[in-house]
């Protein structure tokens, strides 16, 4: 049996198109896009040509995207500006986000005071929208900055519910979409979020390109200074090849969506059931709205078995990952878990299953032979 890879949430593998469309410029197009003559010219099209296909995308103008290198850095910019630079003084969240936004918040109550409303996680592990609204009838300058899609146990927030809530009460309202961008619509002219931030390794595309979605009437000064690219907005030399193959996986990912979530959705089902029919008391994190692609399954295994099971599935050729305790031999539980299960549920060990179109039947079958045998 080859490498069996179900970590999909953590990334994915590059399109075959994607890797042809990179070669081809890093063959043919190495012209810096700042110069002034025709090569640096002809990249600079390429690079804008991408930006127009991927504004096309989510029904925005181009020049409502700006490239980064990555998730981290443009939740990380988003969070930070909206403090500096928006007038924001509260930040509503959950303690369930991605680290780079928990940590930049935490950042920004440290130099700013800016003050922090957590907003409880219900047992299914969805947020109280009912609190949010509450917390945001104190109109006070606020950012809500909630993930679309939960990165360990795939949670689905209500973007347009939020979004509506933030118009009604004047605030800023800021998404992590790096987990759906390129696996579910996103209209933006629908739903009015003021920024999203997208990876393209999380979408067949390459490690190191992503982007981050400002609405226009929002003005976010540089996090990165020192030259004049992305309109001033993000200093530093392009990278043509990495934003060209952004655009292309992304296009792609879009063209394919509803042959690939058909796909994916019976893969996930089919795990789910077999899951469920061989072992007694299997349980499944986050049963709220899930997303498609996710499954986070809590094993019925004791503590000396679980200690191990990374390990012995990847000595057989899977590629998972973990969200509970125990995990890289600490006994620190996940900060996601932790927050809608209780002591003893958390004790249990729990595996991340993210799926992709290239998996199968096959697959899955080897995984619970193989959770069998330990």
């Amino acid at each position: 049996m080859n490498q069996i890879y179900l970590d999909n949430a953590a990334t994915t593998s590059v399109r075959p198109e994607v890797v042809e469309e990179m070669v081809k410029i890093l063959t043919n197009d190495f012209g810096n896009p700042s110069s002034t003559y025709s090569i640096g010219r002809h990249t600079k099209a390429l690079i804008e040509s991408a930006r127009k296909n991927i504004a096309k995308q989510f029904n925005v103008t181009a020049s409502e995207i700006i490239f980064t290198s990555c998730g981290t850095e443009g939740n990380n910019w988003i969070i930070r500006s909206s403090v500096r630079d928006l007038g924001v003084k509260r930040i509503i969240t959950t303690r369930m986000e991605h680290h780079c936004t928990l940590y930049s918040i935490k950042e920004m109550e440290k130099e700013y005071g800016t003050k922090i409303d957590y907003l409880n996680i219900l047992p299914n592990s969805e947020i109280d929208y009912n609190q949010l609204e509450e917390l945001l009838k104190d109109e006070q300058p606020t950012l809500i900055s909630l993930m679309h899609v939960n990165n360990e146990v795939g949670t689905i927030l209500d973007l347009k519910r939020v979004a509506a809530l933030a118009q009604q009460y004047n605030a800023l309202f800021h998404s992590d979409t790096v987990q759906s961008v390129g696996k579910i619509e996103i209209p933006l002219d629908e739903i009015p979020v003021d920024f999203i931030v997208a990876s393209a390794h999380k979408f067949h595309g390459p490690k190191g390109a992503g982007f981050v979605f400002i609405r226009k009437k929002n003005v976010l000064k540089p996090l990165i200074v020192g030259g004049e690219q992305e309109k001033g907005m993000r200093a530093g030399t392009e990278a043509p090849h990495q934003v060209v193959g952004m655009a292309k996986a992304l296009e792609l990912s879009y063209q394919d969506l509803n042959k690939d979530r058909k796909i994916i959705t019976e893969l996930r089902d089919y795990c789910k059931a077999q899951l469920e029919n061989t072992f007694e008391g299997v349980q499944f994190n986050g049963n709220g709205s899930t997303f498609y692609n996710v499954l986070n399954i809590r094993l019925p295994f004791s503590p000396e078995k679980a200690a191990m099971m990374l390990f012995q599935l990847d000595m057989k050729g899977i590629a998972v990952s973990r969200g509970s305790a125990c995990q890289s031999g600490s006994q620190k539980p996940s900060h996601v878990l932790a927050e809608f299960l209780n002591e003893d549920e958390i004790k249990k060990p729990s595996l991340r299953l993210s799926f992709g179109h290239e998996n199968t039947k096959t697959e899955i079958d080897y995984l619970i032979d193989v959770l069998k045998a330990i």
